[in-house]
Formats: C-alpha cells, sequence, structure tokens
C-alpha cells in the first residue's frame, strides 16, 4: 500500500478533490431544486443528465487521449467541469441545469479514464489490486467529505456552489505537476452487446438493473431527502450513508465472493439490498432507521457491481475480459440513465416513498433472475473462478478491464502455486 501512495499520491490526491466537488454538486443540486420550485421530473432528467453525459464520454474519451494527449484531455475536460459547478447558480433553469449535467458527466468519464489509464501506469503486478482499492476508496471517502462539506453555507447561496468549484480547479495541481511521464494508450475493441449477454445473462441483466440502484443513490437521494421534508444536515447524512456502507462491505462481501458459488452471493446481497429499501419506504419517516436503511443498500448494491464483473469474467476467455469491460460498463450506464426519471415521475405521481420503492423493486429484480439462472446451468467450480477486485460503481471502462486483468493474474498465480504444491507432495 505504500507503494502504491509513493508512486501515485499526486493522483490520489487530485481524485479525492474532484471526488468532493462531484459529491457536492450532485447533493446540492437536489436540495437547490427544492428551494428553487423545480418539480421531481425536472430534478430527475437534470440528475439523468449526468449518467447521460458520462455514457457518451466513456466512447469518446479514448479517442480524445489518443488524438491529443493525457494532460490536455485531463486539463480541458477539468477546467470545464468547474465552469460548469460555477454557473449553476446564475442559471437556475432546469434545462440549463440538465445541460451542465450532460456536460459534467462527460467530463467526468474522461477525466476517469484518464486518470486510471495513469494509476495502472504507475503500478505493477504486484501491488495492481492494492492500487485499484485504494483508488475506489479515496473516491468513496471524498464522496462522504463532500456531504460534510455541506453544512458550511446556505445551499440556497452562492458560496456551496463556489466551493466544489474551487476543489476542482485545485485538484489540477498535483496531478498536472507531479505526475510520472504519460503512458501509452490503447484500447481493446468492445464485444457485442448481444455476444456478452449469450456469455453471462446474469452479469448483464444485473448489471442494467443495478446502473439504476447506483444512478438513484448517487442522484435521486437528495431529491428524496428534500421531498420527504429532511434538513440540509440529514440529507447529507442520508446520502453519505450508501457511500459508508459501500467501504464497510466490500472486503467481506469480496472475500466470501471468492470462496462459494457468486450467484448465490448476488442473489443474497441484491434480496438485503432489496430489504432496505423496503425498510426505508415502510419505517423512512424515523431517521435512524432511514440511515439504517441507507447502509444496507449502499452496502450491497456498490460491492455488486464488483461481484458482477467477477462472475461474468469466470465465463470469459483472457482475451476477451478486457474487451467486455466495455460493454459491461454501457449496460450500466443504460440502466442509469433510464431510472432517475422513472424514480422522478413516480415520486411526483405517489410521493417521496416510491424513490425506495424503485430501489427495492431493483434489487429484488436482481436477486430473483440469480435465482433462475441457478436453474439452468451448474456453477463454475470455486477454483476455476476468477479473483475478486473492488471496482466503483463510477468507474470508467478503463478500470474495469485493468481490475479484470489483475483478477485474471492472481487466478494464474494461485493455480501455478497449487499445481507446485501438489507436486511436492
Amino acid at each position: 500500500m505504500l507503494s502504491v501512495l509513493s508512486s501515485a499520491w499526486a493522483l490520489l490526491l487530485g481524485m479525492m478533490l474532484l471526488q468532493v466537488g462531484n459529491g457536492m454538486q450532485g447533493t446540492l443540486l437536489g436540495i437547490r431544486g427544492e428551494i428553487e420550485g423545480f418539480s421531481t421530473l425536472e430534478m430527475s432528467l437534470v440528475m439523468s443528465g449526468y449518467f447521460l453525459g458520462f455514457l457518451f464520454g466513456s466512447r469518446r474519451a479514448p479517442a480524445m487521449i489518443r488524438r491529443v494527449g493525457h494532460v490536455r484531455v485531463f486539463a480541458a475536460l477539468a477546467s470545464l467541469i468547474s465552469a460548469v459547478m460555477i454557473l449553476y447558480p446564475a442559471l437556475t433553469n432546469p434545462f440549463a441545469w440538465g445541460a451542465g449535467r450532460i456536460i459534467i458527466g462527460f467530463c467526468f468519464s474522461g477525466v476517469y479514464v484518464t486518470a486510471e489509464s495513469w494509476l495502472n501506469n504507475a503500478a505493477d503486478n504486484t501491488n495492481r489490486g492494492k492500487a485499484l482499492s485504494l483508488y475506489m476508496i479515496v473516491q468513496m471517502v471524498g464522496i462522504v467529505s463532500a456531504q460534510a462539506l455541506m453544512l458550511v453555507a446556505d445551499p440556497g447561496g452562492f458560496i456551496l456552489f463556489i466551493i466544489p468549484s474551487v476543489l476542482i480547479s485545485l485538484s489540477f495541481a498535483p496531478i498536472l505537476l507531479s505526475i510520472s511521464p504519460t503512458p501509452a494508450f490503447d484500447t481493446t475493441k468492445p464485444l457485442s452487446l448481444r455476444q456478452i449477454m449469450k456469455i453471462s445473462p446474469l452479469g448483464c441483466v444485473g448489471m442494467f438493473l443495478l446502473g439504476g440502484i447506483f444512478s438513484a443513490q448517487f442522484g435521486m437521494a437528495p431529491v428524496y431527502g428534500a421531498e420527504a421534508g429532511l434538513s440540509v444536515v440529514q440529507i447529507s447524512t442520508f446520502v453519505s450513508t450508501f457511500f459508508v456502507g459501500a467501504l464497510v462491505l466490500q472486503v467481506p462481501i469480496g472475500w466470501l465472493s471468492d470462496r462459494m458459488d457468486r450467484r448465490l452471493l448476488i442473489l443474497v446481497a441484491a434480496s438485503v439490498c432489496g430489504g432496505g429499501a423496503v425498510l426505508g419506504m415502510l419505517l423512512g419517516q424515523f431517521f435512524p432507521v432511514l440511515l439504517l436503511a441507507g447502509l444496507l443498500v449502499g452496502g450491497m448494491s456498490n460491492p455488486l457491481y464488483s461481484l458482477l464483473i467477477a462472475y461474468t469474467n469466470d465465463f470469459l476467455e483472457h482475451d476477451d475480459m478486457a474487451a467486455a469491460a466495455g460493454g459491461m460498463v454501457f449496460i450500466n450506464g443504460l440502466g442509469a440513465v433510464l431510472a432517475p426519471v422513472f424514480i422522478g415521475w413516480l415520486m411526483g405521481q405517489i410521493g417521496a416513498w416510491a424513490f425506495f420503492l424503485v430501489v427495492a423493486v431493483l434489487g429484488f429484480g436482481i436477486a430473483g433472475y440469480a435465482a433462475y439462472r441457478m436453474t439452468q446451468r451448474a456453477a463454475p467450480s470455486v477454483d476455476d473462478t476468477e479473483s475478486f477486485t473492488m471496482v466503483a460503481p463510477s468507474a470508467s471502462p478503463m478500470a474495469v478491464s485493468f481490475a479484470a486483468e489483475y483478477d485474471y493474474e492472481v487466478a494464474q498465480d494461485d493455480q501455478d502455486g497449487g499445481q507446485a504444491r501438489r507436486a511436492e507432495g
């Protein structure tokens, strides 16, 4: 871990500042939209804009980097993020905010691709797993820290918009001044969605539904809090519970993933996620129960992302793992774009509790489909499965492909070690 920090501290610090800014703008827009009188449907369209931009950016960013290089892409996109954030309070219109969110989603996608290729270049086979885990932890810490900064000023003013803009601007400095030489950049043509669906139906269906759960957490949770009449302190605390739960439960779920039928673990985790949402739907008026619901939903859904990727990789050849990464992220992104709009519409029809209703349906949908798939084919042997590496749901195809590569290397090392031990015996 220390070797990763020594070689990539500037990148990790810059990414944490970026995530603080990103976490603030998501929560702040949800609260400010209520102040400005935007409807839940309007806010859902605003929030889905980020995921639409991210989806498009994940396809375009590699071509941009190949054309002008890592440094220029990172500096240009981060500068644009900073500019859009400071324009939000000056353009209090849902259409302007939606356009801003699309731009920010596109830019963050490009920033992630750039940063993750740098991170992979700074790591080696001995510490790549730790680097990816530390990268995810830094992102989560940044988002949780952002919620605390929501308390320093009135969300009806300008200060809370200025802070993330400044943090984004400051994030350039450690990365662009201290980063190692830019790595070579190459991408693999992704497998078609039809091919991935044929290889792993559960991976594809699960990633699509999980995209909806993730976008609900990251985009619509602040809107839910505002509609439910929570204070700014309560909304910030509620939003942070999703990511605290993810940090706490990633490791134990990852440990179990390498020791049992992953479909059963997917079923259990998705069921607990759905159960947490039911708890929030029925007893969310009690704030401690609401926080518990957030912990369960976030703690189960975020590790599910890495779990579904690992499960899909179990049925892929090594050379296809990187190729499948782009398709898996795209499928997840489709679900993330559609869910906020549906949640916002339903909240407008039946009330704020529709937020948890949709999350529950999506969670139980993953669990139900996992149970069905368990009847369709036998599980691969635990000894033949790939290892589990933590990957954040906000990661680009770059990080997912690096994680797949690392998982394969770990599995090969374990297999070679087991053969050597058997030969000695």
